[in-house]
């Protein structure tokens, strides 16, 4: 049996650090692997042929052998999970679809999946492989007891490009304690955390080590959710890391209530936890008790991070605006929390209800639920929820200006500074050889801080530690991570225009410079600004290198200077032809994020398009699909 496991590609967020992996990090495409899908693949029978296929650091195959194709996907991937689902159907694959959003709303995938997985896999998908195998497979399968996270099996990590990804990804428990309301991580895993063996983390860093890594990241929601068996696996793994030279440096998310637990914080430490994100959410007592995270109540949470610091881990946090006793003077307060706690890696989101969270179901009764393009991104300027306090329109406007404020280069050096006076001696290594460490420095500056002009280098200059070498690895990681969250907030945070100043010259220039082309109806141009601006070019027939050329000149410089979204589409095609458009999306490939391509049927597996750069427009089966789903 062969089956295909695809992780769709994800829209850019805060996790992404797309201009870290694009332009500093040596040989890197995304941060963090499918730890999912390579526990699926475990769980497969012995003699199947499995491959995984990650979106987000190559492309997926438009034809396969495969039996089965399984897509996962969160709620952000949704609509790519399911044009994915619906283009493999169509080919006469049976298609599965899993993940967390499919545990939540697994009545969104009837139309296009054969079948549906519903969460937690270990026993349902050994089901589903046998009824499968059978010829009898169901069209649901939906966990609703108590997994034993002692029959999970070791993730097949040797399936996935590990050299691709900043980190690699293990797990120890599922579930979390506390009750916060807009939480969907109690929905789906509980609150009586469940953990794996020590032993059998033990056997998955074996395994890791073997095949070369070195940053890790458990996933656990909360970590020290159960702080006797979170004690325990510190223990082992501070034992492993002396056993082993201190191989990995690991992160991990936690809650708040660390900073009480001196014992925890020695060991985390001793274990080389170099980072660990947490959930701050607000300051604001009352929006704390209102979202049920009671756990953020026990100390001043600026006295909190900072004990943290004092043990050398670094603290990345999640803050949420939009609680029903925020007003405008919350963006103010944030603003100074995270700059005077120096939190680099600030999330900060807008509240956003999940489906089947408490959240969800108190704004369903209260009628303050909004209907949105976007599902479970709570970092782009966008809301599902009508704010109590202040308008939409306020709420929108203060988030931006917020995270302007944040992100300019002496603010992410004001912040760098004032963590480093709590933080003598960081644990943080980059896992990285003294060659590839020296190139990453020179990538920051030349490609991030010199551009800047003296506006980022003297803000630099002013945070290098020289009285404290050991410093000077997380002094370069922050300065990545401001820089990153920079330019995704410049992408992705800034107003949509529905006019882009100057771009009808440039699309004018355009249209001269292959007048010709045009004249013979082989080049098409069209512009919209509806909703946002949109440049619509069509080729048809042969294609020179003369167009290619011009059309390469133009369209980048667009793409450079402008917010615009392109869509190309290639009609009635020489495949001989094919090399030049080969060329065209290589001078485009910078800005793929931002490249639409569309193409006539029968160039399909002839047309080169890595999809983990640029979105290639699947056909759209729904209607077929449906059908096939009521027969």
């Amino acid at each position: 049996m062969h089956l295909l496991l695809i992780n769709p590609r994800l829209p850019e967020s805060y996790w992404s650090f797309k201009w870290a992996v694009d332009h500093v990090l040596p040989g890197k495409r995304a941060v963090n692997p499918p730890l999912g899908l390579a526990t699926l693949a475990a769980l497969c029978p012995g003699d199947w042929d499995i491959e995984i296929v990650d979106e987000n650091v190559e492309t997926i195959p438009l034809t396969t052998t495969a039996d089965i194709v399984g897509v996962c996907g969160m709620g952000v991937q949704l609509p790519r999970q399911r044009e994915l689902l619906a283009y493999y159907r169509e080919q006469g694959h049976y298609v599965v679809a899993g993940g967390s959003y499919a545990s939540l709303c697994r009545e969104d995938y009837t139309a296009v999946a054969d079948t549906v997985v519903a969460g937690e896999a270990e026993y349902i998908w050994k089901t589903f492989c046998d009824d499968f195998a059978r010829g009898e497979p169901k069209p649901m399968y939906h966990e609703t007891g108590t997994v034993a996270l002692a029959d999970s099996p070791r993730p097949r990590f040797d399936l996935l490009k590990l050299d691709l990804y900043t980190n690699v990804t293990l797990q120890f428990s599922r579930g979390c304690p506390f009750r916060c309301e807009f939480c969907d991580i109690i929905v789906m895993f509980g609150r009586k955390p469940r953990t794996k063996s020590l032993g059998q983390v033990e056997r998955e860093l074996d395994e890791l080590r073997r095949l070369g890594a070195r940053q890790a990241f458990f996933v656990d929601d909360n970590l020290i959710g159960n702080p006797r068996q979170a004690k325990e696996l510190l223990r082992r793994l501070a034992s492993y890391q002396e056993q082993h030279g201190y191989r990995f440096s690991f992160g991990t998310e936690v809650s708040l209530n660390l900073a009480q637990d001196e014992e925890m914080l020695d060991l985390l430490r001793a274990a080389n936890f170099g980072w660990v994100f947490i959930g701050i959410e607000s300051t604001d007592p009352v929006s704390l008790k209102e979202t049920g995270k009671t756990q953020n109540l026990r100390e001043d949470p600026l006295t909190a991070v900072r004990r943290i610091y004092a043990h050398g881990i670094d603290v990345l946090a999640g803050f949420i605006i939009g609680f029903d006793n925020d007003t405008p003077e919350t963006f103010e307060r944030h603003y100074r929390f995270i700059t005077e706690a120096g939190i680099q890696s600030a999330m900060v989101g807008l509240l956003t209800a999940l489906p089947r969270t408490p959240l969800y179901e108190r704004m369903q009764r209260e009628d303050r639920l909004i209907k949105t393009e976007t599902i479970g991104d709570n970092t782009g300027a966008t809301t599902n929820i009508v704010p109590k306090t202040m308008t939409l329109e306020t709420l929108v406007e203060g988030y931006r200006a917020l995270y302007t404020r944040l992100l300019t280069a002496p603010e992410i050096g004001r912040r760098l500074r004032n963590k480093l006076a709590y933080m003598p001696t960081p644990i943080y290594g980059s896992g990285y050889s003294l060659p590839q460490r020296l190139a990453i420095i020179g990538r920051l500056i030349v490609r991030g801080i010199a551009p800047g002009g003296l506006g980022h280098i003297a803000p630099f200059l002013s945070t290098i530690p020289l009285r404290s070498p050991g410093q000077v690895p997380l002094m370069i990681s922050d300065w990545i991570i401001g820089l990153s969250m920079q330019r995704f907030a410049e992408r992705q945070l800034a107003p949509e225009e529905r006019d882009v100043p100057g771009i009808e010259g440039r699309i004018a220039a355009f249209r001269t410079a292959i007048a010709r082309a045009m004249a013979a109806e082989r080049v098409s141009i069209t512009l919209s600004h509806d909703p946002i601006t949109r440049v619509d070019v069509s080729f048809t027939g042969l294609i020179d290198r003369r167009i290619v050329l011009a059309s390469a000149r133009y369209l980048s410089r667009l793409l450079m200077e402008t917010p615009a979204r392109l869509t190309l589409r290639f009609h009635a095609m020489e495949p001989t032809r094919l090399n030049q458009v080969d060329r065209l999306l290589d001078r485009l490939k910078a800005h793929g994020d931002r490249v639409s391509i569309m193409a006539d049927e029968h160039l399909w597996g002839r047309l080169a398009v890595d999809t983990s750069v640029f979105h290639l427009v699947l056909p759209d089966r729904t209607p077929h699909a449906v059908g096939r789903a009521g027969a």
